[in-house]
């Protein structure tokens, strides 16, 4: 392998390109999407059904309590499947726990999975439960959930057209900042006061866009509404950005200022020296809409006491993706590398 892998977190579209797309197993004509970047599922045709798949690993981090854990970990798997417009059913999961887990511990942990999976009608269908030596916090398992639905009814980035209109819910660093709030709330009380830090953990529970993707696709799909969903997760919005223009094979125009920010989120960012649009932010959806449907959709994820709004449209290829900030156009860039990754490790060394 030519390409470099990068220090840490997912590997680079180059490392992709190179290793993993070339050698995919067998062909397969029942295959509707396939691997690509940012696009968040690959989608078979099984019958006259389209049927989703995403597997991601199950993602405990103790510190953060094991309720909100677990549930966080929940909706990291059940948020990448919904992007494909179609309904949440079933999961497998392997658990692959390590020693240190107790009783209690695993029923809280297995309890609350559950709970949100019967919230969003999906059945767990098989798995495996074990604890093991060498297995540790926070890669403690992988799952695979599928979504179900008519063949008509499923979007992905290739059905993305030119002059969609691009919505974006709740803005930048999500989960960066929620992370920072549950790990960091006596240092936000310090920095902050209490109340700030008291506010700022509820970021935390908006690290899904479980409840905004099921929303939106009420209002259509396809030539009626919604044309792509896709999670902002790794190198935030800027890199969710980058994926969906690359993904749909069009460029993007985007007004920086008209993207809503979550109360609180500059002010942990600038905290913790952190570029927002850039980091990591699970919860927040980039959505393409046809245009006649777009105000519509950000009027059904007010009506669910989701922020959002109309932050640009997409063009054509030749016009790249575009930011315009301060009145003045820029070339937008993947930024490569998550910023909140390394600052999170020193803040855990000076905290």
């Amino acid at each position: 392998m030519k390409t470099k892998l990068p220090d840490i977190g997912k590997i680079s579209p180059e490392v992709f390109n190179e290793l993993i797309f070339p050698r995919l197993g067998a062909v397969n004509k029942n295959i509707l999407v396939g691997p690509q970047h940012g696009v968040d599922v690959g989608i078979v045709e099984i019958g006259t059904q389209a049927v989703a798949i995403t597997t991601d690993p199950v993602f405990i981090v103790p510190a953060y309590g094991w309720e909100r854990a677990a549930w966080f970990a929940a909706h990291i798997l059940i948020s990448d499947v919904v992007t494909s417009g179609l309904p949440p059913v079933y999961m497998a999961i392997d658990l692959n726990l390590p020693m240190e887990i107790n009783e209690e511990e695993i029923q809280i942990m297995w309890e609350t999975i559950h709970k949100e999976c019967k919230k969003f009608g999906i059945s767990v269908i098989c798995g495996h439960t074990a604890r093991y030596e060498n297995c540790n916090y926070p890669m403690v398992g992988g799952a695979t959930v599928l979504a179900i639905g008519d063949k008509d009814k499923y979007v992905t980035p290739k059905m993305a057209k030119e002059k969609d209109k691009i919505i974006i819910t709740k803005g930048p660093a999500i989960e960066a900042c929620g992370i920072f709030a549950a790990m960091f709330p006596k240092l936000l009380e310090k920095e902050f006061g209490s109340e700030f830090s008291k506010q700022s953990q509820e970021l935390f529970y908006k690290m899904s866009v479980v409840k905004e993707a099921m929303a939106a696709v009420k209002v259509g799909v396809r030539d009626e509404g919604i044309s792509s969903m896709h999670d902002a997760t790794e190198c935030g919005i800027w890199g969710g950005l980058y994926e969906l223009a690359q993904a749909s094979g069009l460029g993007i125009r985007v007004e920086k200022e008209l993207i809503p920010v979550e109360n609180n989120v500059k002010e942990i960012c600038d905290y913790f020296k952190i570029d927002p649009y850039k980091s990591i932010s699970e919860g927040t959806l980039i959505v393409s809409c046809r245009p006649h449907k777009a105000q519509e959709v950000v009027n059904v994820l007010s009506k669910e006491g989701i922020k959002s709004a109309i932050v640009g449209e997409l063009t054509n290829a030749k016009e790249k993706i575009i930011l315009r900030e301060n009145g003045k156009d820029r070339e937008l860039e993947h930024p490569r590398v998550d910023p909140f990754w390394q600052a999170f490790y020193d803040a855990m060394k000076k905290h």
